[in-house]
């Protein structure tokens, strides 16, 4: 009996090898066939890897905004440069409830909402057409097999089948967004009876991917000023945008520009209101350092440090020149362990802003102190002087009126077009 049982399991033991030396074979023979984007190979060929470059960016803030449920989200955005693929980056990294992708699409962008005819593409994740991405995690789409050129405008659509709670990821959009009523609409030229908007929804990222390393990628970190506010909607004139058609108006589209602008951020504080956080020394490697291919990081931060206490009613958030320089230091020495470089940006002009309690002597003391930290002592890769760029030279402590939005803080197009000249594009080489 005992050796009719060992003898059973002995045959057992041996199939069960054989099948299993069997695998490996076979999937590496599925993987040699698939390639890495899961798209068909010539037989013997393994396909080169792709360099990836970020082209846009949205950095995520607190949750906050409308929810979304069973509703299509469609939102245009315009890369900085091209490339032979591209893919889509994602967020949940701020919501405590599961994110349900059922459907995505991705197009080049037409008037009025519409797409492009023949350039849709669907979108997948790890080959499927959904994903579920849990709370505090961002999601990659996986590479679609598509030639964009440099400063093209791109329509990604988002079917979301359950509820999300609140889920704005970026409030200051400045381009027009369409939500659909009930239903998947990801495929369709255009989204029938859909509501307007101006905001990102869990969308963060946009990548170029190519065969060899041919593009490096420049990060814009800061604040409001960043972020565009002031200019005007649906035209990409925020200031890191008009530095990417400079860089190709001259023959340099090979970097991508990140907008990682946050209307209201700080260096060394959480806003009271959920739209202005999290705080830059918090999100910096979350929203710079995981950038691929980043080369280059511009910073332009403080100017909330020094006006926010007193507006906001905060006076124990209040902060001193030598304090911002400290934290501008931990974000310089923080970026040069990753081999980035970093060009520090002077804070501009606001005396006369129109924000109650935002200016006051003492802050324009501590913003001068700043500045001449920035310009003289920093241990930076490069300086760019917005400061003198944008003052009114007959009152250098108010913004210029010809670059004045007009609440006294914040540039207009004009403005922000003077930021992007007055960039020595020799920093990046």
């Amino acid at each position: 009996m005992h050796k009719l049982t060992s003898f059973r399991a002995l045959v057992c033991v041996t199939a069960l090898a054989v099948a299993y030396s069997l695998l490996p074979k076979v999937g590496a023979a599925a993987a040699e066939k698939s390639g890495r984007s899961g798209r068909p190979q010539a037989e013997g060929k393994t396909p080169a890897p792709l360099s990836w470059s970020g082209t846009w960016g949205a950095s995520p803030v607190f949750p906050m905004g409308q929810e979304i449920n069973n509703q299509t989200i469609r939102q245009f955005v315009r890369i900085s440069c091209g490339g032979s693929s591209i893919r889509v980056r994602f967020s949940n990294e701020t919501s405590p409830n599961p994110l349900v992708i059922g459907s995505a699409h991705l197009a080049v962008g037409a008037a009025g909402g519409g797409i492009k005819p023949g350039t849709d593409h669907k979108l997948t994740f790890g080959g499927g057409d959904s994903i579920t991405v849990p709370p505090g995690a961002p999601a990659l789409s996986d590479p679609v097999d598509m030639s964009v050129a440099d400063l093209s405008t791109m329509a990604i659509s988002i079917f979301v089948p359950r509820w999300t709670g609140l889920a704005v990821v970026h409030p200051s959009g400045n381009q027009t967004g369409y939500i659909s009523k009930t239903g998947n609409y990801t495929g369709d030229e255009k989204i029938e009876g859909a509501s307007l908007n101006k905001f990102r929804f869990f969308l963060t990222g946009v990548d170029v991917g190519g065969p060899q390393k041919t593009r490096a990628t420049i990060v814009a970190f800061g604040d409001s000023i960043t972020d565009g506010y002031g200019s005007t909607g649906d035209a990409d004139k925020r200031w890191p945008d008009q530095l990417a058609e400079r860089l190709n108006s001259q023959g340099q589209g090979r970097y991508g520009v990140i907008n990682a602008g946050i209307s209201g951020n700080r260096l060394l504080h959480d806003s009271p209101a959920a739209m202005f956080g999290p705080n830059a020394l918090a999100r910096f490697d979350r929203d710079v350092l995981s950038i691929p291919g980043l080369s280059h990081v511009i910073v332009l931060e403080g100017i909330n440090d020094i006006g926010q206490a007193a507006s906001f009613g905060v006076p124990e958030q209040t902060v001193s020149a030598k304090q911002i320089t400290a934290a501008l230091e931990q974000l310089i020495d923080r970026a040069h362990t990753r081999g980035v470089k970093v060009i520090g940006a002077t804070l501009l002009p606001f005396e006369g802003t129109t924000f109650a309690n935002y200016w006051s002597e003492v802050g324009e003391r501590e913003r001068q102190a700043v500045n001449d930290w920035i310009r003289n002592e920093a241990p930076f890769d490069g300086v760019i002087d917005f400061d003198k760029a944008v003052q009114d030279q007959a009152k250098p402590t108010w913004l210029k009126p010809e670059y004045d939005c007009g609440d006294h803080l914040h540039p207009n197009d004009a403005g922000y077009k003077a930021m992007a000249d007055a960039i020595d594009l020799k920093l990046f080489d």
